[in-house]
């Protein structure tokens, strides 16, 4: 089963041992399929379709652009919504796959809808875009909406898969292969002909649902006993969230880490949705060397995230988050003066280190500073976190840029410099964060 790595306890597996357990690789197949979602439905192949249909000028290229805003910050704002009702059903029902099975195959659904409407021509305008545009916007709207949130479901299984020294590790293993998902997601490129990128829509979600079955057959759920549990009504969830933030003493260190990770994942979320654009505006790639830039991205994801597995593991996650946002600076220095092609591959590659090794750290410290019995609520609250911020995080891209338009390519480099910003106050309030047995480190 593997050579036992190094400082290995009596009884602990070996990390290969750990990684080909059927509960850890069918876990880890799930973030594989969701990213596959993510990347080409989210950041490539859905804004290409998008400026495909509506770009037919610069004005109408802008256009694109702000249903594109308003289309993800809908899914959003319904996920900022419901996330706290979500982990309030994990921490009271023990069901965490059964819930990713029915909102993981909503989201298949309306993806595989998105290919269909595409494709249909019903010469009928609706608030005023062609209607089978206006219905995959909606679909779109939908299955993000139902992706995000069987996110929520899939973070909190972790804990069920290994021990807390283990916890890194299989949170590094399970960012690691999502992001071989988009590598493999976008073979789907060679569906393209002559631009029409909704060709893409069919076959993601075809993959999103082959890959996706590993964790609907052998991830088990342990369900709490019904003579356990609590009746809970429609707002309870929401009512607990308002109570654990009248206990923020007693909660501090996890509720000033929400606060660090609001704005470290305001730069995060706001990058990843301008990535294309700043690309075209400061560098002038063509859609092919973006695919490239974002395969080389993705590919130092993949290393980023298995190595903070193991730095998370040697010096705690706590002290990783820190480093991944001093690299995330780094990165978004070098893109904010980049005045050649050579730096902005560079930059890309160091954001795609701190992006993966952001998540693999970030959600190994939420297990740290939970309590068990909270830690369904605590991951609602993470993604209530994550989510808000992916929604102020644009707005504030675009509004500097829009405020800043006449001074040509310098607003997208100031609008770029903003997340600096943000990522630096991240980091003050990050050091904030006291854990438990910080003082005898």
């Amino acid at each position: 089963m593997g050579k036992p790595y190094k400082n290995q306890m009596p009884g602990e597996r070996s990390q290969l041992a750990l990684y080909l357990s059927l509960p850890v690789l069918s876990w880890a197949f799930y973030d594989f399929a969701n990213t596959i979602f993510s990347s080409n439905i989210n950041t490539v192949f859905f804004p290409f379709y998008m400026d495909e249909v509506l770009g037919t000028d610069e004005v109408m290229q802008q256009v694109a652009s702000t249903f594109i805003s308003y289309a993800n910050a809908i899914a959003s704002f319904f996920i900022v919504i419901f996330s706290p009702l979500f982990g309030v059903w994990v921490d009271n029902t023990g069901y965490k796959k059964r819930f990713i099975v029915w909102f993981a195959s909503i989201s298949i659904i309306f993806t595989f809808l998105m290919g269909i409407f595409a494709n249909i021509n019903f010469n009928v305008n609706y608030l005023g875009v062609p209607l089978s545009l206006f219905l995959v916007i909606v679909c779109f709207v939908i299955a993000k909406f139902f992706f995000n949130s069987s996110l929520v479901f899939y973070d909190s299984i972790m804990p069920d898969l290994g021990t807390k020294e283990e916890m890194p590790l299989i949170s590094g293993f399970g960012v690691a292969v999502g992001y071989l998902g988009t590598i493999f997601g976008l073979l789907v490129y060679f569906f393209v002909t002559d631009g029409d990128y909704h060709r893409t829509f069919i076959p993601t979600a075809i993959m999103y649902l082959l890959f996706s079955l590993p964790l609907f057959f052998f991830v088990k759920d342990r369900p709490i006993p019904k003579s356990e549990r609590e009746k809970i009504g429609f707002f309870k969830g929401y009512k607990e969230i308002i109570q654990t933030f009248k206990e923020i003493k007693r909660y501090k260190a996890i509720f000033t880490f929400m606060i660090a990770y609001f704005f470290l994942n305001d730069a995060i979320a706001t990058t990843i949705a301008m990535m294309a654009i700043y690309a075209t505006t400061i560098i002038g790639f063509s859609s092919g060397q973006f695919i490239i830039l974002y395969l080389i991205s993705t590919i130092s994801s993949v290393i980023g995230s298995l190595a903070f597995g193991n730095i998370s593991k040697a010096i705690g996650a706590k002290k990783a988050v820190s480093i991944v946002a001093y690299i995330m600076i780094a990165a978004l220095m070098l893109a904010v003066f980049a005045n050649a092609e050579w730096m902005f591959w560079i930059a890309g590659s160091m954001f795609g280190i701190s992006l993966g090794s952001m998540w693999v750290t970030s959600r190994t410290l939420i297990i740290e500073l939970t309590p068990e019995e909270k830690r369904g609520q605590f991951f609602g609250l993470f993604a209530f976190s994550g989510k808000v911020s992916s929604i102020i995080g644009p707005g504030l891209y675009g509004t500097v840029t829009l405020v800043l338009k006449d001074y040509g390519t310098l607003a997208s480099r100031i609008a770029l410099g903003s997340l600096i910003i943000l990522t630096i106050i991240g980091v003050v309030v990050h050091s904030k964060v006291k854990l438990e047995n910080e003082n005898r480190i």
